[in-house]
């Protein structure tokens, strides 16, 4: 399912108040109900903010700037959206805050990989998992910021184009655009590895 998924109650479908009843508490001052409201979204948050970013220590200290922007403006929040678009918005905008006060070319070094699975596993493969990995993100940094937002969140988060517009605060069309000019520019760098 596309769409906005941090907008419902627990996950899972679990027993506890819906977020919207914890945004107006959290907004009257409640700690408790802005505690849950961190636990429900952060995992979520951490995930995209790790994909924009590329590294997970950067990433929780972007959601947590977020988290601590989100609970200094909760009494202005108006509801126009729900609360996990709000947080998506948050944490998307200082993803691109920090990829856009980036040197143009981060060492690709600082990129962890994912570590190797406990089974045993040919060298030849390993070593062509990481070059593709390697031009993947290469291919990723060569993309703009908003490209690579607009790509993850829908390619790599699974979200609609409205949820996509509403959290990076441009027109659907734009999104579209930006999302097919990233998968041409995937395309064409990694065309090796089809």
């Amino acid at each position: 399912m596309t769409g906005d998924r941090t907008s419902a109650g627990p996950p899972g479908g679990g027993d506890g108040p819906d977020d919207a009843l914890l945004t107006v508490r959290a907004g009257e001052g409640d700690e408790e109900a802005f505690a849950v409201l961190v636990r429900r979204h952060a995992p979520a948050l951490v995930r995209l903010a790790t994909r924009l970013l590329g590294g997970r220590a950067e990433a929780e200290d972007a959601v947590q700037d977020a988290f601590i922007s989100a609970w200094r403006k909760l009494p202005e929040f108006r509801g126009d959206s729900a609360f996990g678009t709000w947080l998506y918005r948050i944490v998307t905008n200082r993803c691109l805050n920090i990829l856009r006060a980036r040197k143009p070319q981060d060492p690709l070094d600082a990129v962890q990989e994912p570590a190797a699975p406990a089974h045993t596993v040919a060298p030849d493969r390993i070593a062509e998992g990481r070059a593709a990995v390697g031009d993947l993100h290469r291919a990723l940094a060569d993309l703009s910021a908003e490209q690579r937002t607009c790509w993850i969140l829908r390619e790599g988060d699974g979200q609609s184009y409205a949820f996509i517009a509403d959290t990076v605060g441009i027109s659907q069309q734009a999104v579209r655009a930006r999302v097919f000019r990233a998968r041409r520019h995937l395309t064409n760098a990694l065309g090796a590895w089809r």
